[in-house]
């Protein structure tokens, strides 16, 4: 069961570094672009540290398929929570329809 649950757990702490890198400066659009793009690095840095093992010690338990499946539902899932408590965004019913057609996309990847 690990090696089910310990990728996932790396994959989604990995995708709220991530999330920040790519989005959290946008609360702070008044700081030059240079200094955004080197605290992004270094956040991304952290992102990598945890994404790699999780797709070193998923990959056999999962093929690469679903392990890019599963990222990309971590990551709607991550980025949906960071917009409304960080940025302050409201998701609408067009995000859910998008979001069900991922998971949608994951259950193929994941039939046999």
């Amino acid at each position: 069961m690990w090696n089910v649950v310990l990728p996932i757990l790396l994959l989604i702490g990995s995708n709220v570094f991530m999330t920040f890198a790519w989005y959290g400066h946008l609360k702070f659009t008044d700081r030059p672009l240079w200094i955004v793009i080197i605290a992004s690095w270094g956040i991304a840095f952290f992102e990598y540290c945890l994404q790699v093992p999780a797709n070193r010690y998923g990959y056999g338990t999962f093929n690469a398929a679903q392990l890019k499946g599963i990222q990309e539902i971590i990551t709607l899932s991550v980025f949906a929570v960071f917009s409304i408590t960080y940025l302050g965004a409201s998701l609408k019913w067009n995000h859910a329809v998008g979001f069900a057609l991922m998971v949608a996309a994951a259950f193929f990847l994941f039939k046999e």
